[in-house]
């Protein structure tokens, strides 16, 4: 005759055996990867809003003379030139003729310009990072040009400073607009879903 021992209740003691497992969202893989994709997202919008504060200050400086880099009375509203100072003081470089040609045309300030408001404005909205990303770095790399950093001395011999020969802040600001752009930054705190959803940028993928 054999002898059956009725099994005692079970326990939730943490040392034991039979504890139960936890199944919290912190120890869920999915769970996890959701919450870093999210705080990517929101960091990366971050990121982008940030940047584009900076391009629409420039803008709005050089325009209306707030008394920073631009002096009061000397913006672009009051008859002055955001490139004539900038490009006529460049004294390093290849370039520099071409740059001295190029400083206070009319249609250098307008490019430069327009190119600081509709890099600003993309950033803010969201929209079209990908052309932003191509503009961006087409204006920093001419930006890098004119103050060019591999110079050890300036045309008329006096020590450049420069901290860096290859990568400033204007190789910086291309890194980070290219990266937005991969991201999908527009779509986090933006218009960029609404836009990638219209019909001409499902057709062309550079809109994005």
């Amino acid at each position: 005759m054999a002898l059956h021992q009725r099994p005692g209740p079970r326990t939730d003691r943490t040392n034991g055996s039979d504890a139960a497992p936890h199944t919290g969202t912190s120890a869920d893989p999915a769970g996890q990867a959701a919450a870093g994709s999210a705080a990517l997202a929101r960091t990366a919008a971050t990121a982008r809003l940030l940047t584009a504060l900076t391009f629409l200050w420039a803008f709005g400086d050089k325009t209306f003379g707030w008394g920073y880099a631009t002096p009061a009375g000397k913006g672009w509203a009051d008859g002055g030139s955001p490139t004539r100072g900038f490009l006529s003081g460049v004294s390093a470089g290849p370039l520099e003729d071409v740059f001295h040609s190029w400083a206070g045309a009319a249609w250098a300030d307008w490019l430069f310009m327009l190119g600081l408001l509709g890099i600003g404005a993309a950033l803010a909205s969201g929209l079209a990072l990908r052309a932003t990303a191509v503009a961006g770095t087409l204006m920093m790399a001419l930006m890098w040009a004119a103050e060019w950093p591999p110079a050890r001395h300036l045309s008329d011999g006096a020590p450049s400073m420069s901290t860096n020969p290859l990568v400033d802040y204007h190789a910086l600001y291309a890194a980070l607009l290219v990266v937005l752009a991969v991201l999908g930054a527009g779509r986090t705190w933006g218009l960029g879903r609404w836009w990638e959803r219209q019909p001409v940028v499902r057709r062309h993928g550079w809109l994005r």
